[in-house]
């Protein structure tokens, strides 16, 4: 993602999206956003899905508590979602080659595997 400008006020984000494979074209788009809306920071997420979607709960886990505070709850379709991964990959592949590998804490705990939000199944 290419950030022109600040985070103040209505600004313009170029972002790449769209994929071959889904028969869309590659493009850039210009974001308007508007200045009422705060950046949300994010050290956990739980995901969700039913046939015509995914959910994403993005929480703030608190350091040192067994505590998390929900920021954000995003759905999107299936096929959208397939996209995000396939730009995600691209993105962390991006970020690698400039800055090298990310690499997993040397005491990273186990993942719940089976995470559901209220209201899913």
């Amino acid at each position: 993602m290419l950030r022109t400008g600040s985070l103040t006020g209505e600004d313009q984000l170029l972002c790449r999206s769209g994929s071959q494979k889904m028969g869309m074209a590659n493009r850039e788009i210009s974001v308007n956003i508007p200045g009422n809306l705060d950046p949300v920071y994010s050290n956990r997420i739980q995901i969700a899905y039913k046939e015509d979607e995914f959910t994403f709960l993005f929480l703030h886990e608190i350091p040192g508590t067994n505590q998390a505070r929900a920021k954000a709850i995003v759905s999107i379709s299936p096929r959208h979602a397939k996209n995000l991964v396939e730009v995600l990959a691209k993105s962390v592949a991006d970020y690698e080659q400039k800055f090298g590998q990310i690499s997993a804490p040397a005491a990273a705990q186990p993942q719940e595997s089976n995470v559901t939000i209220r209201g899913y199944s």
